[in-house]
């Protein structure tokens, strides 16, 4: 068992706290032991930063875009190390670490080394200016310029530890920021790894700092000091809402992904191919991480003429799912995180009980020890106001709602205070499409749970405020100056 320091200016620091323990969430072991940060030491990593952050951002792109290319290889390299790391510390099953956490944390390195030489330029047309009392007027040419923000705080999530804070880290270092870094506490010993990592590959000391903590005081220094340019936080909407009152204060730049109620929209005209895509989209619920992904369907919108075709079809899903250890190949379903989010999701489906919903599949907990075990679980016969309709659960749930006509569906939709992922599955893509046009997400699945690389990935609504993926990133994690000057 490891017990690590921060990572601080390119080396490890000793905590002046001390260490918390991290906890298998399958075999309730100690994993290792992370340190707990004091408002000090994160003011030391902010410190490293901003003394790194000037002679970072005039790295030549190329330079930056080598040394982003090289934390990719060294991720494939040490992808099994760190694979099992992860699969200890999220408890999540082999399939989904082996292909979904190591691979895509390398593929947006990767993907962020051709970042940094995009252009960062923005030409606009010269401009006949006439003479006026601030300046002689002429012909007047202008470009818009992406600079980078300055130092970024990384705040991220623990349901994928690596390829979140990656998904943060690569764009904003492509842009020539510097990044202090402080990953969920339930699971942050592979973002610590990260730290002598980059640093292997060529990145400059402070310029990636990693901080750890178990409450709220570690986060909250790193949001309010006056070092940190910008905030970037992926979690839940509440916590959300106070980085942002707390970056406010200072005009912080945010870049905030919160939480999400998916509603995935199976229409009346769903034909088997349409009903397939439907009930395979709405198991990933249970089967992928064991719904613990902001963008999950985990409401089910079905045209009464096709509502028990599809929760006869789910029921039979869950029902086939294998829960168990996430080390065995055959698992699919693994714990949650700890005993508090098992029991927060157990509370909810008794809620839900107890509010005259009807438990399809599922509903109880599952007899594995040790470990933090949820079942799958359908419910069915809910209305759209119940509390388990309308809030994120972050378990595997989902709530199935019939409706009569497009315009009921589009209104339970959009009835919640969340806007981050739905879907919509038809035989008519065209209606579709014309559908999504009236659905209040800054995401939206046509007959597919698939996600495109390069789109603008985000919220509306509580589910967030601005966007990343592909170059919106590179937007996101760059301020744009314009330069103005005569002909």
């Amino acid at each position: 068992m490891t017990s690590y320091g921060h990572w601080i200016d390119g080396s490890w620091h000793t905590p002046e706290k001390g260490h918390y323990p991290v906890v298998n969430p399958a075999t309730e072991k100690v994993v290792g032991e992370a340190p707990e940060a004091t408002p000090a030491e994160v003011a030391r990593a902010v410190t490293a930063a901003r003394a790194a952050q000037d002679g970072w951002s005039r790295t030549p792109p190329r330079e930056r875009a080598a040394v982003l290319d090289r934390v990719a290889d060294l991720i494939t390299e040490r992808g099994e190390e760190l694979a099992r790391l992860l699969q200890a510390e999220t408890g999540a099953t082999t399939r989904v670490t082996s292909a979904l956490q190591v691979p895509v944390a390398a593929d947006r390195f990767r993907r962020y080394a051709r970042g940094a030489v995009e252009p960062a330029v923005v030409p606009l047309a010269p401009c006949p200016v006439a003479d006026g009392p601030l300046a002689p007027g002429g012909l007047i040419g202008a470009a818009a310029v992406r600079r980078p923000v300055g130092v970024v705080g990384c705040i991220t999530s623990y349901n994928f530890p690596v390829v979140n804070l990656a998904g943060k880290v690569a764009p904003a270092l492509a842009m020539g920021n510097a990044v202090v870094a402080k990953p969920a506490p339930q699971d942050p010993l592979s973002c610590l790894e990260l730290g002598p990592l980059l640093r292997e590959a060529g990145l400059p000391d402070g310029v990636f700092n990693v901080i750890t903590g178990t409450g709220s005081a570690a986060g909250e220094a790193l949001v309010s000091h006056p070092g940190i340019d910008m905030v970037s936080f992926t979690g839940s909407t509440a916590v959300g809402k106070k980085i942002a009152e707390s970056a406010g204060r200072s005009m912080k730049r945010t870049l905030m992904e919160l939480g999400g109620k998916g509603a995935a929209i199976v229409l009346g005209d769903a034909d088997e191919k349409a009903l397939k895509s439907a009930v395979g989209a709405v198991g990933s619920v249970w089967s992928f991480h064991s719904g613990q992904i902001c963008t999950a369907p985990t409401r089910v919108l079905v045209h009464r003429s096709l509502y028990e075709k599809v929760v006869t079809a789910l029921t039979h899903y869950a029902g086939r799912l294998t829960i168990g250890d996430p080390v065995d190949n055959s698992t699919i379903v693994g714990p949650l995180i700890s005993a508090a989010q098992r029991d927060r999701v157990e509370a909810y489906i008794a809620e839900a009980r107890a509010q005259g919903a009807r438990i399809a599949a599922g509903g109880a907990r599952p007899d594995i020890a040790p470990g933090f075990y949820a079942a799958p679980t359908l419910i069915v016969d809910a209305r759209p106001d119940m509390t388990v309709a309308r809030e994120e659960l972050f378990g595997p749930v989902v709530v199935a709602i019939a409706f009569e006509d497009e315009d009921e569906a589009v209104r339970i939709a959009n009835g919640t205070s969340y806007g981050l992922h739905d879907y919509v599955f038809s035989a008519d893509s065209a209606r579709a499409w014309a559908l999504a046009a009236r659905l209040r997400s800054g995401n939206v699945g046509i007959n597919t749970a698939q996600r495109h690389p390069d789109t603008p990935f985000g919220g509306f609504k509580e589910s967030g405020i601005g966007r990343d993926g592909g170059s919106f990133a590179l937007h996101a994690y760059s301020e744009l100056q314009s330069v103005v000057w005569t002909s």
